[in-house]
């Protein structure tokens, strides 16, 4: 076999598709209410291309249920609320499914509408309560949750670095980012012992200074092995670059909201930073799968990808056409009664579980990424192992 013949049967093997090529028949129509404007677009914007290109792949392979993917789109321009706005006028459009933005406050009131008007709801969110209790059975997240990460990010600290003192630095502004320092705080005094959590701080991302929290962290008569920030751009580098003006050079650990490198210009020469994400953009992922599907994005956009949540994109369709394979139909309940079936269902981002009662990931291996220097790699892939689902 050649080598296109060879891609294109991996990509339908990905899909996990069947069927006559899509032509004439009726397309089926997928919102896109994303954030395409304003200050959470660069959050977006990556997810929005993974998005559409596994739309193209899908149709290339033979749609769903053998009709073409339409994709009708509204931006959001980052303000939550017009996210109802967003979701009343695809579904108008005849949107049978939405994706919405990567965060639950952002997202939650299109998938409210999506819920009453009985249209499936997708999202990056990494908040749980984007699914059942939070929404209802039609809304899905494919992220692992914030919960998730922060047992994650302790328990590799802990276990793999042998650091023993943290201190926590939040941006108390979003509800990820509560969720994620919280939940990293509990599972570190778990392992680590309440000694172990040195203090914690808080701040704004539109904060201009840090003054006060980093006088108070170089003041610790003790100095932490590591400080974990929860954070997101710009406020997110801004405190990394004012810690490291300040000399404080211990070990800074974050989320996904950090991910990429597309900020790295306003902190130079930047090291000791760790970042869990869903896979590696730089080539060394340790999942092939990661490294190829990156490939066919380069190949694409002609650039490669600046973070990793064009997975997140690309799986949010993936999922819904492999569950409409599986019920044979694209009526909604059909459709979430087959994703609550998906038992480490591989899609492109990885394992993927969905239970009727839980619609986001605990347990999905998450890639480490580390920063020496400026440059960007994989340190590996990695479980959290134990899992408290709480808001914090």
């Amino acid at each position: 076999m050649n080598g296109p013949r060879l891609a294109a049967t991996t990509v339908l093997l990905l899909l996990g598709l069947c069927g006559a090529p899509a032509g004439a028949a009726d397309p089926v129509t997928f919102g896109l209410v994303m954030s395409f404007s304003g200050w959470f677009q660069p959050i977006d914007a990556s997810t929005i291309k993974g998005a559409r290109l596994a739309v193209d792949e899908i149709n290339a392979a033979g749609g769903v249920l053998g009709h073409p993917l339409k994709v009708v789109e509204f931006d959001n321009k980052s303000e939550p609320a017009l996210g109802a706005d967003g979701a009343v006028e695809v579904i108008g459009k005849g949107a049978k499914a939405i994706l919405l933005p990567s965060d639950f406050d952002f997202g939650a009131p299109g998938a409210f509408i999506a819920q009453q008007q009985n249209v499936l709801a997708f999202s990056g969110a990494s908040d749980p309560k984007f699914g059942v209790k939070g929404i209802g059975n039609l809304a899905y997240s494919n992220s692992n949750a914030a919960q998730a990460q922060g047992a994650l990010m302790a328990e590799w600290a802990h276990d793999q670095k042998g650091w023993r003192t943290a201190y926590v630095l939040l941006d108390n502004t979003i509800s990820y980012t509560k969720s994620l320092c919280g939940s990293f705080a509990a599972r570190w005094q778990e392992l680590a012992g309440k000694d172990g959590l040195l203090g914690r701080d808080t701040f704004q991302n539109s904060d201009p200074a840090i003054t006060a929290q980093r006088t108070r962290i170089a003041s610790l008569p003790k100095k932490p092995d590591l400080i974990f920030l929860c954070s997101y751009a710009p406020g997110g580098p801004s405190a990394i670059r004012q810690l490291r003006s300040a000399g404080i050079d211990e070990p800074i650990l974050t989320g996904e909201s950090m991910d990429g490198d597309y900020w790295i210009g306003t902190v130079p020469d930047l090291s000791n930073f760790f970042v869990v994400d869903y896979g590696s953009v730089y080539g060394d992922d340790p999942d092939a799968n990661i490294n190829a599907f990156f490939n066919r994005y380069k190949e694409k956009y002609g650039e490669r990808a600046d973070t990793s949540y064009p997975l997140r994109g690309y799986s949010a369709v993936q999922a819904y056409a492999r569950a409409a394979a599986k019920a044979g139909s694209i009526d909604a309940d059909k459709i979430a009664a087959a994703l609550d079936t998906f038992k480490d269902e591989p899609l492109v981002i990885g394992p993927t579980t969905f239970t009727k009662d839980l619609h986001i990931q605990v347990s999905r291996p998450m890639a480490i990424i580390a920063v020496d220097k400026g440059k960007f790699h994989a340190v590996g892939r990695f479980s959290a192992q134990k899992v408290d689902l709480v808001d914090y």
